[in-house]
């Protein structure tokens, strides 16, 4: 095998170099970074299928924080969701949290929508009003198991009511033949 030359050695790693300046910016332009900075809050849901630490928070759509950590508390089971939105916000605590999918096939996020209470959340308050996700193949597997149903009543309602044959029509009347 013949020696590398000093050129081929330096292309590489600048190649490299290159390689590694663009990841660090596409991950740091992504969106996706936990954010560090504002009012910590928490959540606990039923489920949280889908949701990924570093997911968006929401309201009307727009981005005001992100997931930090998800973790199971275990005295009561349920997902507790960690989060930080901007510090700007002031946000009712009876406001509610739910996990919403970005589209059909898309991520999921936190949708945060406000209450009007006068009282405030505070830096690590708790939202108790919750809507865990919902799961796609469990709502397919109902639709699924309910138009099977539908159908099954609907044969067995057929096979058990053979309708009467009509009535046989009378004949049909004959006029009288005129005289000739």
């Amino acid at each position: 095998m013949k020696g590398r030359s000093i050129a081929e050695v330096a292309t590489g790693a600048i190649v490299l170099a290159a390689a590694g300046i663009f990841l660090v910016y596409a991950v740091l332009q992504s969106g996706r970074s936990p954010q560090t900075s504002g009012i910590a809050l928490t959540a606990q849901f039923d489920r949280i299928d889908g949701l990924n630490s570093g997911a968006d928070v929401r309201i009307g759509g727009v981005k005001i924080g992100s997931v930090t950590d998800l973790r199971i508390d275990p005295r009561t089971f349920q997902a507790e969701v960690a989060m930080r939105v901007r510090s700007d916000l002031r946000l009712p605590n009876d406001s509610s949290a739910e996990i919403t999918s970005e589209g059909l096939l898309g991520g999921k996020y936190v949708s945060i929508v406000p209450g009007g209470a006068d009282r405030l959340l505070a830096d690590g308050g708790r939202i108790t009003e919750t809507q865990g996700s919902v799961s796609l193949e469990s709502l397919l597997g109902r639709f699924i198991f309910s138009v099977t149903q539908v159908n099954a009543a609907n044969a067995a309602a057929a096979e058990g009511s053979h309708p009467a044959a009509p009535p046989a029509a009378p004949p049909p009347a004959t006029a009288p033949a005129a005289p000739q």
